[in-house]
């Protein structure tokens, strides 16, 4: 039977995520997974696909506040609860075609962001008091779903069986392997065939969470960022875009790289994931 054998957030959008052996599910997803963003100037997002060094901001979830750390640069600390934010201003953003809603965090933050980044920069809380709703189109059966600052769904799923098989295929082509982290997942499963996490279409856990799985999630070039050095290889700089493009182009949607599939919360909400927990996996096959 599957289970999970990882789970991750990612506090802060296209920074370095924080691996967990327990995460409380929420109707958005885990609790703190980009519950903040990093925007420009004109309050546009800011990812690692333009600058690839914002996988090197790493963050630590403590008692009050979230620690934010890069190479050369001060530590920083924001409040955890939007309401301990000091007189923030509201911010309407987009992520990708979808509005969202931030509170600004402040000059202090702003100014670490601009100095790392290079180019002024702010930082987002998602303001509690606002929803940003998930495409309908893939929401119907559960009757809608909200999210924050992921791209677009609560939650990311990804079979471990489908890593190690990719990394096969790199490594006959004399390309190194690659970990987990390159895709952002936030619950990796063992127990799946390759890929098996394609066709399925609700996951099961404890008898008390629901997951359905509704869109296989299109790869943009960002899984060719090693997040350790936030940077391409020099020496296979496209992988491993270039091998997945083989074998991995779905022609259900427009011929994209897709790897893991998106999750919506059915049931659950409040309760706790963790590491071991075993998950009955259901398959639906389209007709």
């Amino acid at each position: 039977m599957p289970t999970i054998s990882e789970l991750f957030i990612y506090p802060i959008k296209s920074c370095a995520g924080i691996a967990l052996n327990e995460a409380r599910l929420l109707a958005t997803g885990l609790e703190y997974d980009r519950y903040w963003m990093a925007v420009d100037s004109n309050g546009a997002m800011l990812t690692q696909r333009a600058y690839p060094r914002m996988a090197l901001i790493k963050v630590e979830i403590a008692s009050h506040e979230l620690v934010i750390r890069a190479p050369g640069m001060s530590e920083l600390r924001t409040p955890l609860d939007a309401a301990q934010l000091d007189a923030p201003f509201k911010v309407a953003t987009t992520v990708w075609r979808d509005a969202a809603y931030g509170l600004d965090t402040g000059e202090e933050c702003a100014a670490w962001f601009s100095t790392f980044l290079g180019i002024p920069a702010r930082l987002l809380r998602f303001d509690p008091g606002r929803e940003r709703v998930v495409d309908p189109a893939y929401t119907e059966s559960v009757g809608g779903a909200t999210t924050h600052f992921a791209d677009g769904f609560p939650l990311l799923v990804i079979g471990q069986t489908s890593l190690d098989d990719l990394n096969t295929r790199l490594n006959a082509k004399g390309a190194p392997s690659i970990p987990i982290n390159r895709f952002r997942p936030n619950l990796v499963l063992s127990g799946l065939e390759a890929y098996e996490e394609d066709f399925v279409e609700t996951l099961s856990i404890d008898h008390a969470v629901e997951l359905r799985l509704v869109k296989p999630c299109s790869r943009c070039p960002m899984p060719t960022i090693d997040q350790t050095k936030g940077e391409r290889n020099p020496d296979w700089p496209n992988e491993p875009t270039d091998t997945m493009s083989v074998y991995r182009a779905n022609p259900q949607r427009n011929g994209a790289i897709t790897f893991g599939n998106n999750a919506l919360v059915m049931s659950g909400a409040g309760a706790s994931l963790r590491v071991g927990q075993t998950v009955e996996a259901e398959l639906g096959f389209d007709d």
